[in-house]
């Protein structure tokens, strides 16, 4: 026969277990303080009105999120705070038949306040304050009708105040859906009208409409950065984000570091702006710049080729060149910054020339500038015609061993990027001035060219940028 131990809570181990107690159960008294509680809400609903009076003056003095509401249509707050009590009362009295119509109320509240900007502690503030007032009302009704009712509410002071919190978590729970709608409608719409003005296909009428929507002044001087490389194979391209629902991703609103590019500032100085929601690794300071401090505006927008960044300029002439030699990009990645133009209405424009400098870019990777790489554009500017200038130039170099070819080729890049001059050139190739010399005659000789004469150096100069970027 097993032995029986006695545990410290009094059951008998070996025994049979002890069926648990109800979760909940009402005592007699504590029918008697519902019945306390219902008599007391009656005299409530009965006199909401003068209720509603109290409550909206209390939250013009003690609410400062509210008086302004409350100044602009009291007569639509009154309605509001009566709709919330009038269910709210009722749901003590009758919580079968109001529960679903008061959470309504709630959910309802929290989500015209959340439209209206009224921060979500000022309308959970609100709600306590009625819960509040609707307590102390209970409790002078019932004094007011048998003061020795009151020790009775005790007994359901809990199911009141439980009551106001679960509506409290309703509110905030509407609140915060209402608000991550909002915002995604409103970043929706900052990325439409990004997309419009880097498109060119902004209206005239929208312009103002933009510049406050984005925090960019219409008239300043923009410029605009295209990027494009290997940051991009995690997507194949395709946009960071696309129209859809209230849960879609957005352009930097996850996922990813926040590079900061760094803007030349008024005197001159390096200023780096404020972090932007570009791609991952795309575009990074250089690490002798100062910390990060709060700049203009950059807003990235992603494209089926490539990301753009609009680039506000508040500095002196030379800031994109700053902002170039202070880009740092990762290997194989390629960087184009377009001329600055003036207005949100150019933004158009600026794209077209940020593309084409990163047109202009090495397949390799790096950045360039239009304004410091215009015979490279107007190479990239008409592909075709590019090639056949190669063709027309370099085309009898093709009849040589590959190896002879693009010893010559080398050769004539490095003298016209030293200038002309065949003793910089060697010494860049780590060959006598005369090597130099010989080579060049070379092409000379198989071409037809004259590299002393000016214009056919410019066809050569132009045919090799042709050669190296579009493939002549």
């Amino acid at each position: 026969m097993p032995q029986v131990v006695r545990s410290r809570t009094g059951a008998l181990r070996g025994s049979s277990p002890v069926p648990p107690l109800p979760h909940r159960f009402r005592s007699l008294a504590d029918r008697e303080a519902v019945e306390v509680l219902h008599r007391a809400a009656r005299v409530l609903v009965a006199s909401l009105p003068a209720l509603t009076d109290r409550l909206v003056e209390a939250l013009y003095a003690q609410e400062p999120a509210y008086r302004a509401a409350i100044d602009s249509d009291r007569a639509e707050v009154w309605q509001e705070v009566h709709h919330s009590l009038r269910h709210n009362v009722g749901s003590l009295i009758q919580p079968r038949e109001f529960r679903e119509s008061a959470h309504r109320t709630s959910r309802w509240i929290g989500e015209v306040r959340a439209e209206q900007g009224v921060p979500l502690d000022a309308v959970l503030h609100a709600f306590r304050m009625g819960g509040a007032m609707v307590w102390q009302d209970l409790v002078d009704e019932t004094a007011r009708r048998d003061p020795d009712d009151i020790r009775l509410l005790v007994h359901v002071a809990a199911d009141v105040w439980n009551f106001v919190d679960e509506h409290c978590g309703i509110v905030a729970d509407a609140y915060r859906q209402a608000e991550r709608r909002l915002s995604w409608r409103r970043e929706n719409r900052q990325r439409l009208m990004v997309a419009a003005l880097l498109d060119g296909t902004a209206r005239i009428a929208d312009l103002a409409e933009a510049a406050e929507m984005l925090g960019l002044p219409e008239q300043g001087r923009y410029a605009v950065l295209a990027v494009a490389g290997n940051h991009r194979g995690a997507t194949g391209g395709a946009p960071a984000a696309a129209v859809g629902g209230p849960e879609a991703p957005l352009p930097g609103a996850g996922g990813g570091v926040r590079p900061s590019v760094s803007l030349p500032g008024p005197e001159g100085g390096v200023r780096p702006s404020a972090p932007l929601p570009g791609p991952e690794g795309v575009v990074r300071p250089s690490p002798a710049l100062p910390a990060a401090e709060p700049g203009g505006a950059v807003l990235w927008h992603p494209g089926p080729d490539a990301d753009f960044a609009i680039l506000p300029l508040t500095g002196p002439s030379g800031e994109l060149s700053e902002l170039a030699a202070t880009l740092d990009v990762p290997p194989g990645t390629r960087a184009g910054i377009g001329s600055a133009v003036e207005g949100l209405a150019a933004l158009g424009e600026a794209r077209r020339l940020a593309e084409t400098a990163l047109r202009a870019c090495p397949a390799s990777g790096g950045t360039v500038l239009l304004d410091e790489h215009l015979p490279d554009a107007l190479v990239v500017s008409s592909p075709a015609l590019a090639g056949a200038l190669a063709d027309r130039v370099l085309g009898p170099l093709e009849r040589l061993d590959p190896t002879d070819r693009d010893v010559i080729v080398e050769t004539l890049t490095a003298w016209l990027d030293a200038d002309g001059s065949a003793q910089r050139a060697g010494a860049r190739l780590y060959c006598h001035r005369n090597t130099v010399l010989n080579r060049l005659r070379r092409f000379e000789q198989l071409t037809g060219r004259c590299l002393t004469r000016p214009r056919d150096a410019v066809e050569v100069s132009l045919a090799l940028a042709a050669r190296r970027l579009v493939g002549g």
